[in-house]
């Protein structure tokens, strides 16, 4: 009945809040029995400064106000009310005994809303109280939703209504990003058919499956998943005249508009993209050319702490210290390159001449023999001037993090890989097959999403934030290439497929 909570302005609670002033106990009193229901949260001031104290606190429904108080009476309290914009809006029923009409007048200058008059009425005043809250909290509905669209209106991320795949609604970003024009309202497009038209949806498997992929079905597993928020990729890949430009699309499972509706947001995150993969790949790099004259220098050095205790002869010696010493170059050349490569990779996209498939074979052997890999073998069926859009360095990254997890998902970290590259049609293929383990349909599905992370459904282990097939999958899509991932029918394992355009300017 009483709440004295000053955070309960802060909750959702369907009562209507009724500040309730008066300097008399009995008349405090009075009021509550009258109105005492589960319709009303009652809270009480004794006199005026308690009362602008409990509104600025409450932000009431409504106020029930005494005139005759002691210090500052009720006409005062209502003129600071409505000269303060925060609470100016707060409906303000005085409470007197008053009924002379000069009373009155004075009332209403000081900005009351009503009046009732003592003694009370019981049937009039809860048939008042009644219908200002209702009235007072539909405005306040009004005047969140006008705020809601302004920020919504205003946003810098796009948002959109769709009814199953036609969009209902878009704000002017959503509008912008897909470039919809005005009349869409009335002809209500495809989303998929529009986005279609400038991006390529991926990843590709999850796409497949819209719209229910938004909507759920029937299927348990699918009505779950759509419960949640989804976030999926639009992406609009590089030309010679144009960088790459990735939209994130979050589909809101939460909040279902109707049976058939959902509430999606459009959000550029182009910067974001680029940084992770420039960052992922300088990473990758790093680990690659340093590692590896680092090893070279450490085992020279410990065999030649060794011959301090054994005797060799002046030539060992001499050879010990020169791969020590050529160790050493090649680690200073690596670092070099490494600082060149820091400089440059934040005012150039992608760094490097186009990468040629003549050189395919020995960055392979290279990249397994730094991940002590000792059966991978590679089939080259393409023309060796066969030239791709992506540099060397990419290339390597991308080789880097999949023979990783090929070490990674194997039961005894020593896989046997097989890699097939081949011109299949306009575009160059790469098949890498290993003999680890399966994935479920879903983890084939989402393997390609950011954050996903396999590893924990075999292992129990979280290594890394899962961003490396994704940041794969994203330097693949800026290229328009494609990729995707399934499971061998022959023996436990899977099948990496990359695909991408060769570039024609090679």
């Amino acid at each position: 009945m009483t709440n004295s909570n000053p955070n309960r302005m802060m909750t959702h609670s369907s009562k209507s809040i009724v500040l309730v002033v008066d300097d008399t106990l009995a008349g405090r009193e009075t009021l509550e029995a009258l109105l005492f229901s589960e319709a009303y949260e009652l809270h009480f001031a004794n006199d005026g400064i308690q009362a602008l104290e409990a509104a600025a606190r409450l932000r009431p429904d409504l106020i029930l106000l005494d005139v005759m108080m002691p210090g500052i009476d009720g006409f005062e309290v209502c003129r600071r009310l409505r000269a303060d914009p925060e609470l100016t809006h707060i409906p303000v029923i005085m409470v007197t005994a008053l009924d002379d009409r000069p009373s009155r007048l004075q009332g209403i200058e000081s900005g009351a809303d009503d009046f009732v008059s003592k003694p009370f009425d019981s049937g009039e005043l809860r048939a008042r109280v009644r219908t200002v809250t209702r009235l007072n909290r539909y405005r306040r509905m009004l005047e969140e939703r006008e705020r809601f669209e302004w920020m919504v209106e205003n946003a810098e991320d796009g948002y959109l209504v769709l009814d199953g795949d036609a969009i209902r609604y878009a704000n002017p970003r959503a509008q912008s990003i897909l470039e919809l024009e005005p009349a869409y309202r009335e002809t209500k497009p495809s989303f998929l058919a529009t986005v279609q038209k400038r991006f390529n949806c991926e990843p590709k498997e999850l796409w497949s499956q819209w719209p229910n992929i938004a909507l759920g079905s029937a299927n348990a597993e699918a009505s779950k998943s759509a419960s949640n928020d989804l976030n999926l990729f639009l992406i609009a890949p590089e030309t010679p005249t144009s960088p790459v430009n990735w939209i994130e699309v979050t589909i809101f499972g939460r909040f279902r508009i109707e049976e058939t509706g959902r509430l999606v947001r459009l959000r550029d995150v182009t910067g974001l993209k680029t940084g992770l993969r420039d960052m992922w790949s300088f990473h990758t790099m790093v680990m690659h050319k340093l590692n590896t004259p680092m090893h070279m220098m450490q085992g020279s050095m410990e065999l030649l702490a060794m011959s301090v205790e054994s005797a060799v002869s002046a030539s060992e010696l001499l050879d010990l210290i020169e791969m020590a010493s050529s160790g050493a170059q090649r680690l200073s050349a690596a670092i070099s390159d490494v600082l060149q490569y820091a400089t440059t990779m934040s005012t150039v996209a992608s760094i490097g001449e186009p990468f040629c498939v003549d050189s395919l074979i020995e960055l392979v052997n290279e990249v397994a023999s730094h991940l002590e890999l000792t059966q991978v073998s590679v089939t080259l069926d393409a023309p060796l001037e066969t030239c791709l859009p992506l540099t060397a360095r990419e290339i390597e990254a991308i080789l880097f993090e999949l023979l990783e997890n090929t070490k990674k998902f194997h039961p005894q970290h020593q896989p046997t890989v097989t890699i097939n590259a081949v011109l299949e049609g306009n575009r160059f293929a790469l098949h890498i097959q290993d003999d680890g383990i399966h994935l479920s349909p879903d983890q084939l599905n989402r393997v390609w999403l950011p954050y996903y992370q396999g590893e924990r459904y075999f292992t129990g282990e979280v290594q890394g934030m899962g961003l490396g097939l994704p940041l794969v999958a994203s330097i693949l899509w800026e290229h328009n290439g494609d990729c995707r991932i399934t499971n061998r029918d022959d023996a436990p394992g899977v099948i990496v497929h990359l695909y991408l355009p060769i570039n024609r300017n090679g």
